[in-house]
C-alpha cells in the first residue's frame, strides 16, 4: 500500500464528512476550503489559480467524488513528497471534519474512549482495513488489532465476549466500519476493569508499532564514541534508522543511525567478557568486548563508518533487540518500507487463499451433490425398470392364461369330435344290425373294430392324461426352481449380512454375539430349506421322468392297435354296398391329422393297394411317435 492509497483513505473520510446529504455531492465552497487545508499539511505550495479555474461558478450544483478526484490527483497527490510532510497532521485534519458527524459518544460513560485514543484506532483502522470504498475491516484484521492491543495490555485476548459481534451475517460478510468498531471499543467488552492510562498507553504502543512503523524502542545502555563511556538512551528502531533521545519523551534527538544493506548487529556472549576468548556462533565470529563497567548482555551494531556498541538490561531484551534490528536490515534489502504492510499482504494473501480453498470445497461439494442426484436419478429409473419389469411379467401371465384357456377350448374340441365319433359308431352299429344276414363277417371285423377303438381311446386318455400330468410336474418343477432361486438369493443375502456381522463383531464382538448366533440359526434353516426344496425337485424330476415314460408306453400302445386296427379292416366289396350305408359312412368324420391312431381309410380295388396304404399308414405312426419322442425329449408337451 503507497503513501497515495494511505492518504486517500483519510481523504475520502474528509469529503464524506462534508456530504452532509448523503448524496456523493459536496459544494465547491467546502471543497475548495478542503484542497486548502490539503495543501497546508502536505507542505503543497498553494495555487489560487487551478483552485478558481476547477471551481469556478459558471455552472450549477455541488461537485461528485468523481469530480473532485481529477483536481486531487493533478495538483495535490501528485506534488506530494514523501518525507516533508508528517502523515499525522493529514490525519488528524480528516478525523477532525469526519469526528464531528460520525464519531458521537456519551462524555459521561465511563467506558468511553479518549478523543486522542479514538484518533489512534481510526488510524490504525485505516491502514488495515481493505482498499475499496466504503472502507471496512474484514472480522480477520479486527481480530488481529484486537489481540495487539491485548498482548500491549499483557492481558489474554478473549473473543468469547465479542463472538456475537463476530457472528453477524453483515460482519461475515462485508465486514465492519469504523464507526461500528469505535462503538464497540466504547462499550468496554474489552477493556472492562483496565484502568484508562493502561488502554490508552496500549493503544499509543500499537499505534506506534503499525501506523508509525516502530518495530521496537525501549531503554538501552549506549557507549560513547568519544569518552567512552555508558549512558541510558530512549532508543527507536523504525526499517530505515535507529534514533536515541535523552528520554522517553522523545523530546531531545541525540542521534540518528542509518540502516542499510551494508549494516550487521552482532551479540556477545557473556562467557566472552568474562573469559576473554571469541566465539563463533552462526558463522560469525564476534570479537571481544572488555568492559571496566561490568556491563553484560552487550551487543554491537557495524555500520560502514562507526560501530555501536550497546547493553541490554537483560539476555532477553538483548535478543529482541537483535533480531528487531536483523529484521529491519532484511527489509531495507528487500526494499520495503513497512513491516506490518508487509505483514498485512501476506495476511491478505492467506485469506485469499483460504477462500480459494472455500470456494473449492464448495464446488466439489456441489459436484457431490450432482453426483447424488445423478444417482437418485438412476434409482428412479431403476425403480421404473423394475415396475416396466413387473409389468412384462403380468403380461405374461396373462399370455399363459391364456394359452391355457385355448388348450382347454381344443381338448373340448377334441372331446366334441369324440362325442361324434361314439354317435357315428352307435348309428353303424343300428345300420349293421340291420344287415346282419349281408354282413356276419363284417359285423364281427367292426366289433373287433369297436373294442380296439375303445382299447385305443383308453390309451389315448392315458397319453392325454399322461400329457397333463407331464405339464403340472413341469409347472411344480418351475415352480420349485423359482422358488429354490429366492432361496438361494435369501441364503447370499444371509451369507452377506454374515460376513458384515463378522467383521463387525472384531470391534464389537461381545455386543453382537446373540445377533450372530440368530444369523447363524437362520442360515442353518436357510440351508435346510433349500435342501427340502432341492429334495423336493429331485422328485419332481423323477415324476417328470416317469410321466415321459407314461408318455412313451402310451404311445407305443397307440401304435400297436393302429397296427391292429389296419389289420383288420378289410375293404367291402362293390356288390355288398347299399345306398343308404354310403351316406351313413359319409357322415362319420374321425380326426385323421391329429391322432394317426383313430385314422380310417377306406380301402378299395386290389391288394397292392392295401398293402401301400398299410405301409403308408404304419411310416405316418412311426413319424409321429417320433416327433412325440423328440418333444418329451426337449421337455415341450404337444397335445392334440
Amino acid at each position: 500500500m503507497d503513501l497515495r492509497s494511505e492518504l486517500l483513505k483519510s481523504i475520502w473520510y474528509g469529503f464524506t464528512a462534508l456530504d452532509l446529504e448523503k448524496s456523493g455531492k459536496v459544494s465547491k465552497s467546502q471543497l475548495k476550503v478542503l484542497s486548502h487545508n490539503l495543501c497546508t499539511v502536505l507542505s503543497i505550495p498553494h495555487d489560487p489559480v487551478a483552485l478558481e479555474e476547477h471551481f469556478r461558478d459558471d455552472d450549477d450544483g455541488p461537485v461528485s467524488s468523481q469530480g473532485y478526484m481529477p483536481y486531487l490527483n493533478k495538483y495535490i497527490l501528485d506534488k506530494v513528497v514523501e518525507g516533508s510532510f508528517n502523515k499525522e497532521n493529514v490525519d488528524e485534519l480528516c478525523w477532525t471534519l469526519t469526528a464531528k458527524k460520525n464519531y458521537q459518544t456519551d462524555k459521561n460513560s465511563s467506558t468511553v474512549l479518549p478523543e486522542k485514543d479514538a484518533f489512534r484506532l481510526w488510524c490504525l483502522f485505516n491502514f488495515l482495513s481493505e482498499d475499496k470504498y466504503p472502507l471496512v475491516m474484514v472480522p480477520d484484521e479486527v481480530e488481529y488489532l484486537l489481540k495487539k492491543v491485548c498482548m500491549a495490555m499483557s492481558i489474554e485476548f478473549n473473543c468469547v465476549e465479542l463472538e456475537d459481534f463476530f457472528s453477524q451475517d453483515s460482519v461475515q460478510q462485508s465486514g465492519i466500519t469504523v464507526w461500528v468498531f469505535l462503538q464497540m471499543m466504547n462499550t468496554g467488552k474489552l477493556t472492562k476493569g483496565i484502568d484508562k492510562s493502561i488502554v490508552s498507553m496500549a493503544i499509543e504502543e500499537v499505534y506506534r508499532e503499525i501506523v508509525g512503523d516502530v518495530l521496537k524502542e525501549g531503554y538501552l545502555w549506549k557507549k560513547g564514541q568519544l569518552r567512552r563511556n555508558w549512558k541510558e538512551r530512549w532508543f527507536t528502531l523504525r526499517p530505515s534508522n535507529l534514533s536515541y533521545y535523552t528520554g522517553e519523551d522523545r523530546k531531545e534527538c541525540q542521534g540518528n543511525i542509518a540502516l542499510d544493506g551494508n549494516c550487521c548487529v552482532e551479540e556477545v556472549d557473556d562467557d566472552q567478557i568474562l573469559f576473554g576468548r571469541s566465539k563463533w556462533i552462526k558463522n560469525v565470529l564476534f570479537p571481544v568486548l572488555p568492559d571496566r563497567d561490568g556491563k553484560r548482555c552487550m551487543f554491537c551494531l557495524k555500520t560502514l563508518s562507526k560501530t555501536y556498541e550497546m547493553s541490554a538490561s537483560d539476555t532477553k531484551q538483548r535478543q529482541e533487540w537483535t533480531t528487531a534490528i536483523q529484521t529491519a536490515i532484511r527489509l531495507h534489502v528487500e526494499g520495503k518500507t513497512s513491516l506490518h504492510k508487509d505483514l498485512k499482504l501476506k495476511r491478505r494473501e492467506q485469506r485469499d487463499q483460504r477462500e480459494k480453498r472455500r470456494q473449492a470445497k464448495e464446488e466439489e461439494l456441489q459436484r457431490l451433490r450432482a453426483l447424488q442426484e445423478e444417482r437418485e436419478r438412476k434409482l428412479a429409473e431403476l425403480e421404473l425398470l423394475k415396475e416396466a419389469q413387473k409389468q412384462a411379467q403380468a403380461l405374461l401371465e396373462q399370455d399363459e392364461q391364456r394359452r391355457r384357456q385355448q388348450h382347454e377350448q381344443l381338448q373340448q374340441a377334441l372331446e366334441v369330435q369324440l362325442r361324434e365319433a361314439e354317435e357315428a359308431r352307435v348309428s353303424m352299429q343300428a345300420e349293421m344290425a340291420l344287415k346282419e344276414e349281408e354282413a356276419e363277417r363284417q359285423r364281427k371285423r367292426i366289433q373287433e373294430l369297436e373294442e380296439m377303438q375303445k382299447r385305443l381311446e383308453e390309451a389315448l386318455q392315458q397319453e392325454i392324461k399322461a400329457r397333463l400330468d407331464e405339464e403340472a410336474f413341469r409347472y411344480a418343477q418351475a415352480g420349485l426352481l423359482a422358488e429354490e432361486e429366492e432361496k438361494m438369493k435369501a441364503l447370499m443375502s444371509l451369507q452377506e449380512e454374515q460376513e458384515e456381522y463378522i467383521l463387525k463383531t472384531q470391534r464389537e464382538k461381545q455386543e453382537l454375539k446373540q445377533e450372530m448366533e440368530a444369523k447363524s440359526r437362520a442360515l442353518d434353516e436357510a440351508q435346510r430349506q433349500l435342501e427340502e426344496v432341492r429334495a423336493n425337485r429331485h422328485r419332481v424330476d423323477q415324476d417328470v421322468v416317469a410321466a415321459q415314460r407314461k408318455l412313451r408306453q402310451a404311445s407305443t400302445n397307440v401304435k400297436h392297435w393302429n397296427v391292429q386296427m389296419n389289420r383288420l379292416m378289410r375293404p367291402i366289396g362293390p356288390g355288398e354296398k347299399r345306398p343308404s350305408l354310403g351316406s351313413s359312412f359319409s357322415s362319420f368324420q374321425i380326426p385323421t391329422q391329429r391322432d394317426p391312431g383313430l385314422r380310417l381309410r377306406r380301402r378299395s380295388g386290389s391288394e397292392d393297394q392295401d398293402e401301400e396304404s398299410k405301409e403308408n399308414v404304419e411310416n405316418r405312426a412311426g413319424c409321429d411317435l417320433e416327433k412325440r419322442h423328440s418333444h418329451a425329449s426337449n421337455g415341450d408337451m404337444d397335445i392334440p
